[in-house]
Parts: C-alpha cells; structure tokens; sequence
C-alpha cells in the first residue's frame, strides 16, 4: 500500500490530461536494465506498429493493432519467429506454420475474438499488393482478446478498412498506448486495459541488445506493481465474488492477453521459444496466474 500512497499525489495531476503518464513518469521503475529511447516495441531497429480505432454508436468498441516486425517484404524475407502458448484458449491465427519452420511471414494484427478471420483475410489482401508477391499461399498471423464487455464483436466489426489502415500507418517512433486499436475494449485487473509497450536495453558486456515487448491487456489476477498488493488494497482481485459474496463472478475476467516480444539479438527460432517463456514469468510478476478461461500468447 505504501507505493500507491506515494505514486496517488503525482498521478493525481495526470487525472483530467488527455495524455497520461507512463509508469517511470510517476516513478514506478520496473527492473534493473535501462529503457530504450522510447521505451517501446519500436526501439528495436526496422519494428513498425499502427493503429486503427473503431468506435461506433453504443456497441462499437474495438480495433485493430498491426506490428511489422522486419523491413521490406516478410514473405520473401521472413525473420525467426516463434509462439509461445502460456494458457491456450484463444483464437490464434497462424500458430502452427510459425512453430514448424520458425519464422514469420507477415505482420502480426491483434484484434477482438470474433474479429480474426475478417482481420486474416484483410492481412492476406494486403499482402498481395506488396511488391514481389506472387501466387504464394500465405501464412497470416493474428491473436486475439476478448472486449465483449464494452463491445459487439458478433457484429465483426473491424475489416479491410480497419486493417489496411493500421498496416498502412504502421512507422518506428512513439507507440500510442491505452485505449486504441485493439486496447480500445480491453479490461485488466478490472481496471481498464489497453495496449502497452516498453523496451529494455542490455549492457555493452551482455552484447547491447535491445528487447521490446507490445501487450494487448485484457486478463484477470492481482494487481501487483513492483511487489506491492495493489489489487489487493484497492479491492479489485481475482475471485472477489466467490470470496465475499458466495456467487461466481463474471467468467470474462479471465481475460486474455496478448504479448509481442521483438529483439535484435542474433537469436533462432529455439532461442525466441526460450526468450517467450521468460515473458509468461514477467505476466506472472503482474499479478496474473494465466485462469483455465484466459488466452496468453508470446
């Protein structure tokens, strides 16, 4: 409780600005490495990531998120990949051909649940207008979380539109985080949830190297920030309702969440397995324990 006592005054400033403070701007330091420049995915060289957002009438609620992990054409020049399955009740997209041959040949969208295969089949036509696309089968990557609280996903709606656009203003720099693209309906730790992102970078000894990690938060657990119950003291934890009411709570707070780590380590497709493992225990540091209900992906 004493963090939260200490971080309440600064955050308070932030609470009617429409551009709120990341964690290190209120003094929570997580970790021992420094960050990278922008604390983002995008610090590790040629990483793209666009947004697009859509919120229509009172249903409408979601978006789509697309991270373009190398430079030029990924078909004819995939890079080493893998997926790491922490809890698998998911939609995923893609997993099995990135697990055989260890690479990636598209970029990678995060969307709603029922968004997937509108957003696979827009992936695949925008692929096949880049240059030096021939008639290939391809091989779309696209996850998935679950905003049905605050959204229609059985309406499907995002599509081309969406997805063109997100890929299409894709670029390096600052990331926009929180409630956009497919963070705009998302829920975590019973706090509204979004997308996030944050880097850190090696020491020259350990080899420089940067490593980015984008989230797509929509999960259950405790909150726990930097060791502190924070969950726990603010009464949002998991199971709540079973505890103190006796009823079974809402089964949506399982969430799901999606992680997109990149580096620029030479590492292959067994070693990304290994690095994906270690973000399962970083999730864990947050307070989560990946529920029978939740999807988690790296």
């Amino acid at each position: 409780m004493l963090l939260v006592c200490l971080l309440h005054p600064i955050a308070a400033a932030y609470a009617d600005d429409e551009q709120r403070p990341r964690a290190r701007d209120i003094g929570l330091v997580v970790g021992t490495f420094e960050a990278g420049p922008l604390n983002a995915i995008t610090d590790v060289e040629h990483v793209r990531v666009g947004h697009a957002t859509r919120i229509e009438g009172d249903d409408i609620r979601t978006g789509v998120t697309a991270i373009i992990p190398g430079p030029g054409n990924l078909y004819t020049h995939p890079v080493p990949a893998w997926i790491h399955v922490g809890n698998g009740y998911g939609k995923l997209i893609g997993e099995t051909q990135v697990r055989e041959f260890g690479e990636i040949e598209t970029p990678i969208l995060l969307t709603c649940t029922l968004c997937v295969w509108s957003a696979a089949n827009a992936l695949k036509d925008w692929m096949y207008q880049q240059p030096g696309m021939g008639e290939h089968t391809l091989n779309p990557v696209v996850g998935e979380t679950n905003d049905s609280r605050v959204n229609n996903m059985w309406a499907d709606p995002v599509g081309k539109k969406e997805v063109f656009a997100a890929l299409d203003n894709a670029a390096g720099g600052p990331v926009a985080e929180g409630s956009v693209g497919a963070g705009t309906g998302t829920q975590a730790f019973a706090w509204k949830g979004g997308i996030g992102t944050s880097s850190r970078v090696l020491p020259s000894a350990l080899g420089g190297y940067t490593v980015g990690v984008l989230v797509q938060t929509n999960f259950g657990g405790t909150l726990s920030m930097n060791g502190a119950p924070v969950g726990r003291e603010l009464g949002k934890y998991a199971y709540r309702d079973e505890l103190e009411n006796g009823q079974r709570g809402d089964d949506r707070e399982d969430g799901s969440i999606m992680m997109v780590v990149a580096t620029d380590a030479p590492l292959n497709a067994r070693s990304l397995d290994r690095l994906a493992i270690r973000a399962m225990m970083g999730l864990a540091r947050t307070g989560s324990f990946a529920h029978n209900g939740s999807g988690d992906y790296v």
